[in-house]
């Protein structure tokens, strides 16, 4: 769960050789009994769990507590890493693939159930398939996928508090009457966000392959 400090480095020197991982790693089956990766992995499980409760019963409380539990966890499981000098490889694929999940899983369940309007799914569904073909580039170009940044990870932050609000707000009580102006305000600006994160990853990839043509066209030129 590498974070990218602003400013740091050039985007394109973020994208990495992919086997560069150092021999002695630990095995898959010992990172994944790691602590953080086992909050990672636990946070994975329970996004069936979260669908079935939206989709099925309609128990928005039950849901909105495994949204709260989730971000609660994606907030720990980078401190436990820390904390523990348990950085792993298995840790830097699971963390962004169980945020992703949540918000695609999120914004479908919203969108059936007209929470959200169509157009605003479409774009951060769309930002997610962009980031998607992003990584199936850098792979056919040998680089790992691009280091996760400040912007996608704060995105990703702000919209794990949106969601919850925006469950809170379907019902007729005060406290959605409250929560109403923090739930849509913290939707625009995580989607705002994410979006642009989203760009970045596109600026990084294209910068990244693109250098490494114009290397290895000059490697051939020489």
């Amino acid at each position: 769960m590498a974070h990218e400090g602003p400013g740091d480095e050039d985007p394109g020197d973020s994208a990495v050789r992919a086997g560069s991982a150092a021999a002695d790693a630990p095995s898959l089956l010992r990172q994944a009994v790691m602590p953080p990766n086992l909050l990672s992995i636990l946070r994975l499980a329970g996004v069936p769990v979260f669908l079935w409760l939206l989709l099925g019963p309609h128990a928005d409380g039950w849901a909105l507590a495994i949204l709260v539990f989730s971000g609660l966890t994606d907030w720990l499981d980078g401190k436990l890493a820390r904390w523990l000098n348990q950085m792993s490889r298995l840790g830097q694929l699971l963390d962004p693939a169980a945020d992703r999940l949540y918000i695609v899983a999120t914004l479908v369940a919203f969108l059936l159930r007209d929470i959200v309007p169509w157009w605003a799914v479409g774009v951060l569904l769309l930002r997610e398939g962009v980031a998607g073909i992003c990584v199936l580039v850098l792979r056919y170009n040998r680089f790992a996928p691009p280091e996760v940044t400040y912007v996608g990870k704060g995105a990703t932050f702000v919209l794990m508090y949106a969601f919850p609000l925006l469950l809170l707000v379907q019902g007729d009580s005060t406290a959605a009457t409250i929560a109403a102006p923090l739930a849509y305000a913290f939707t625009i600006w995580g989607g705002v966000l994410y979006v642009w994160s989203g760009v970045l990853y596109a600026a990084q990839t294209l910068l990244a392959v693109t250098r490494d043509r114009r290397s290895r066209r000059r490697r051939a030129a020489g």
